[in-house]
């Protein structure tokens, strides 16, 4: 981050004090406090950053924000606002706008992280860029992004959540992006939207953010995002299935590893590979071939970049322990990602059976029950060997799988789940681990790999 004063930091708050002195360091975390920072006290339902308001100052901080009177010292580093989440947004916002740097917004009810990961390989090589780490695509995640820009950033890859209208609105007003992709809109976040239409209109704030002519990448396999029409951009659409898609693709084979196909565009078609496996993975290379090409990125750069991109945290992420294949794929889950999951696997190379770990998809409000029967349904349809569940709303998942006539077992505990995965699996096998990140079922795969031995 470059120096920002603190006069002018104060003044896009409305503070009236006009403290002296710069920051090149905005933090949340009192314990990071030093020389050069600017504390953001963030009240939280477990932790009030206001406790540590004076802790922070007693380390060195130049000043620190709050929204609440308390006793500070000292009480003139102390600028007084009226929601300290708002003043981080406007402190990013603020420095953001020194910056020359060219933004590409992300966002989607599923495939947000791994297309920013796609799209982050292909800017990185033709350009100096940053990207949103992990996916601190929140209020409080993007605004620390944008505050990572320097003077040499070309590019930044910023990934937008939500889970209201007007969230990405707001991030937008910080970001300013020049590009945007939407990747899909699925049933994520629908207990607070209502719907998949008010979940459209809420991610298409990302299109009423971006400049006249600017380029918005759209997956036209998606009915919803079929629908969208903006005249004033440059809308291109990408997909497997949609025969008017500038960008599609044709897979040619897969490996538990890999994913080769033909991705065709601007009428021609090329060869090109992507580590990972299934459908979606293709679908997300596609948005990023195609933010490429729209930077001036040459065709074949582009599809070199996607055979290096790595996979973020535990999104799909391989490992083979004692001779069984495990994906680590349970940082998050929706129906939509659920769906892909379980089509992967069913078409997932394998020497012994195909095992589908499945704990609660959470957030879906009055719909819950019903898209957790489907998961169990489409297992069996799918062809998978076995389904173990855990968590209530996936009791439901093991009932309808049951049902339609496939071996499934419920647990009530997760350590019970994680007894019985280690006690059946055997050299071969496939292991597949999906759950909405609340239900922390990698704590299941860390014991099957410090217990299972083949």
């Amino acid at each position: 981050m470059e120096k920002l004063k603190l006069q002018e930091i104060a003044a896009a708050l409305g503070c009236s004090q006009r403290p002296a002195g710069e920051i090149t360091r905005v933090i949340t975390d009192s314990r990071e406090a030093g020389p050069g920072t600017l504390f953001v006290a963030l009240p939280g339902e477990r932790v009030d950053g206001h406790d540590y308001i004076n802790r922070a100052l007693a380390a060195g901080a130049e000043a620190a924000v709050a929204e609440h009177d308390g006793d500070y010292t000292p009480a003139e580093k102390v600028l007084r606002v009226k929601s300290s989440l708002r003043a981080l947004l406007e402190i990013s916002a603020l420095y953001r706008a020194k910056m020359p740097t060219q933004v590409i917004g992300i966002t989607g009810s599923v495939g947000k992280t791994t297309t920013k990961e796609m799209v982050a390989a292909v800017m990185a090589s033709s350009f100096r860029i940053i990207k949103t780490e992990g996916n601190q695509n929140n209020e409080i995640g993007a605004p620390k992004t944008l505050m990572n820009i320097t003077p040499e950033t070309e590019v930044a890859v910023v990934e937008m959540g939500m889970s209201a209208p007007n969230e990405i609105k707001d991030l937008c007003y910080a970001a300013k992006p020049m590009m945007g992709i939407i990747t899909n809109i699925g049933v994520s976040h629908i207990e607070h939207l209502g719907s998949r239409e008010n979940i459209l209109k809420a991610k298409l704030e990302l299109a009423d953010a971006l400049p006249d002519g600017a380029t918005l990448l759209l997956c036209d396999d998606n009915d919803l995002l079929q629908t969208v029409e903006i005249p004033r951009l440059h809308i291109v659409r990408y997909g497997l299935h949609s025969r008017r898609a500038e960008i599609q693709a044709t897979i040619v084979s897969a490996t538990p590893l890999s994913t080769n196909f033909m991705l065709h565009a601007e009428g021609k078609s090329w060869r090109a590979t992507i580590p990972g496996t299934g459908e979606h993975l293709v679908l997300n290379a596609l948005a990023a071939f195609g933010a490429g090409r729209a930077m001036g990125i040459p065709a074949e750069t582009a599809i070199e970049a996607l055979k290096h991109y790595t996979p973020s945290g535990q999104r799909q992420k391989v490992v083979t322990h004692e001779g069984v294949t495990m994906v680590e794929d349970c940082y998050n889950a929706s129906p939509d990602s659920m769906r892909a999951a379980i089509k992967t696997l069913g078409q997932f190379p394998c020497d012994g059976r195909r095992i589908f770990v499945a704990a609660d998809m959470l957030e879906l409000g009055d719909i819950a029950e019903e898209s957790h029967r489907e998961i169990g349904t489409l297992c069996a349809k799918e062809g998978i060997d076995l389904l173990l569940t855990w968590g209530p709303l996936a009791e439901y998942a093991s009932r309808a799988a049951q049902a339609a006539g496939m071996e499934t077992c419920h647990f009530a505990q997760k350590e019970a789940l994680t007894k019985y995965l280690v006690a059946t699996a055997r050299r071969g096998d496939v292991i597949w681990c999906k759950a909405s990140h609340g239900m922390a079922l990698e704590e299941v795969i860390a014991a099957f790999y410090r217990e299972y031995h083949a």
